[in-house]
């Protein structure tokens, strides 16, 4: 049988307006950002002259929506763009339609209609802060969401029957030119010790995927009269949350503790295998995820690769990995530190995209729905909003 290509569809709950989407996940290639494109299908009995309009935005949260304002709870609309769909403001002809959005409309008739978006390229990825187990309520995240309504006019207050709010998320695959391996030595000399201790640590490469366990060589020379009673290696995890705050969370996500022990005047050659995993820091709050969608599962966040020229400051969350080599040196007047750290970075794969001219002609719909993460309550049937208030 030919593969069957997914579209994701939801409708208002009086059936004005209903959304069609090929694809949740927009890739950002640090040049340039897929569109976002899909189909409002309207029920003009329903609009009742009315008119429908479609939005595409992006909020930072930063606690919870309940909380006292000072200081505490934050919400900013980094960005949001609103456009007529229906009535048409051009002909449907006159557009440019992708593979997806013609076959879209030519199954579901007259009445449905493209729209089509263009990322900024300063927008931020799809990031969140895992919550603590007993947390509820929104925390610290970026959110993108592409939400349908039908009104008098753009401003006009919307009823929440009449509008759908589908989350989709902004993400960034590994790059296909990668950086040279991480490599990086240091030479400690001691207190009443004639020659030093050296240390090289190294990586294979410089990007790593979810779920590859990465090997770190370490490499020690011991020249001096100490003894090395313990060597841990870690991979840490730094969120920087610069939209708001500048707050920056430090979080080891994996860790060695090896007790390999160097004499002094002894050598050691060995590699040591860490494996980064979401499922061994499920409990642990503030650790940043990639954003979620439905019912599947998420991951650690991905490294995060900034255009240059960019302002950071409305980047929301920036974060970045390193391993940290850390040797435990004894003494007579107690134990000293010596590490190394070596930056890398932890990301997806760039899938293999679907060319258009292999999109098979069946179309199978599947139920827009969203579960946030763990500990984070829905909150798809708020109140009226206007669009502005989100």
């Amino acid at each position: 049988m030919s593969p069957k290509h997914i579209v994701f569809k939801k409708i208002s709950k009086d059936k004005s307006v209903g959304v069609y989407m090929g694809k949740r996940d927009f890739v950002d290639r640090v040049d340039s950002v897929d569109p976002v494109d899909g189909v409002l299908l309207v029920d003009p009995e329903q609009l009742k002259g009315k008119k429908a309009y479609v939005t595409l935005s992006c909020t930072f949260r930063y606690g919870g929506d309940d909380m006292d304002v000072l200081g505490i709870a934050f919400r900013r609309e980094i960005y949001i763009s609103t456009r007529q769909i229906y009535p048409p403001l051009q002909d449907k002809e006159q557009g440019i339609l992708t593979k997806v959005q013609d076959k879209l409309l030519r199954k579901l008739g007259v009445n449905a209609y493209p729209f089509f978006f263009e990322f900024p390229d300063n927008l931020p990825n799809s990031v969140g802060l895992q919550p603590a187990p007993k947390d509820v309520g929104k925390h610290c995240a970026v959110e993108f969401e592409v939400k349908a309504f039908c009104a008098e006019s753009q401003d006009a207050k919307v009823r929440k029957r009449s509008s759908v709010r589908l989350m989709i998320r902004k993400v960034q695959y590994a790059p296909e030119n990668l950086g040279a391996a991480p490599c990086v030595e240091t030479t400690r000399d001691f207190l009443m010790s004639d020659k030093p201790l050296h240390m090289e640590a190294s990586l294979q490469k410089q990007t790593y995927y979810h779920g590859e366990p990465i090997s770190v060589r370490v490499k020690i020379s011991n020249d001096s009269n100490k003894n090395v009673r313990n060597i841990i290696i870690s991979v840490e995890q730094i969120a920087n949350v610069v939209l708001y705050s500048n707050d920056s969370y430090m979080k080891a996500v994996a860790t060695e503790d090896s007790g390999d022990s160097v004499d002094s005047g002894a050598k050691l050659d060995k590699v040591y295998t860490l494996l980064p995993l979401l499922g061994n820091n499920r409990e642990r709050r503030g650790i940043a995820l990639d954003g979620k969608l439905k019912h599947e599962d998420t991951n650690l966040a991905s490294s995060s690769i900034v255009k240059e020229g960019v302002l950071k400051e409305v980047l929301g969350i920036l974060v970045s990995y390193r391993i940290v080599v850390k040797l435990i040196v004894g003494g007579i007047m107690g134990s000293s530190e010596v590490g190394v750290e070596l930056p890398f970075q932890l990301m997806h794969p760039n899938p293999d995209t679907v060319k258009e001219s292999e999109l098979e002609d069946e179309v199978v719909f599947e139920e827009f729905k969203r579960t946030n993460l763990k500990g984070m309550a829905e909150d798809e049937d708020e109140g009226n909003v206007s669009p502005g208030e989100h």
